[in-house]
């Protein structure tokens, strides 16, 4: 057989063998291909959108968190402010009562008690009409 025979019909071959696989295998791959390309592209998006949503998550647990710091600072500081009122409401009537006290005493005094049973005698609340003289 002539070689140029045989060349021509491996040609002949290989152009029918193109034009098969372009006609019925390439558009399939081309298919597989370009879908493979569409998963890769919506998982990137899909990265990419989670990636900016745990940046605004993170953005909103820190202003959750400041929001709570300054929450509690307030809450911390009102009951300072409740706490510093409170004592010094106490203070008020304990030096209230201590005058009341010795206001009484000292009415007292001139009827013949000494200390020990002024304080006595005021601390039971008896009136002052009921106080006996006696040492």
């Amino acid at each position: 057989m002539n070689i140029n025979l045989t060349l021509l019909m491996q040609a002949v071959a290989f152009a029918v063998f193109i034009w098969f696989c372009a006609r019925f295998i390439w558009p399939y791959l081309m298919r597989a291909i370009e879908e493979r390309q569409k998963q890769i592209a919506d998982g990137l998006a899909a990265g990419e959108e989670g990636r900016q949503s745990l940046t605004r998550a993170e953005k909103r647990i820190a202003e959750m968190l400041n929001e709570a710091k300054t929450r509690a600072s307030d809450i911390v500081a009102q009951g300072e402010k409740l706490k510093s009122d409170t004592v010094d409401q106490a203070r008020t009537d304990a030096q209230a009562a201590r005058t009341s006290t010795l206001r009484k005493c000292r009415q007292t005094a001139g009827l013949g008690f000494n200390a020990s049973q002024c304080f006595d005698h005021v601390a039971s609340g008896h009136p002052q009409s009921s106080l006996r003289t006696g040492g």
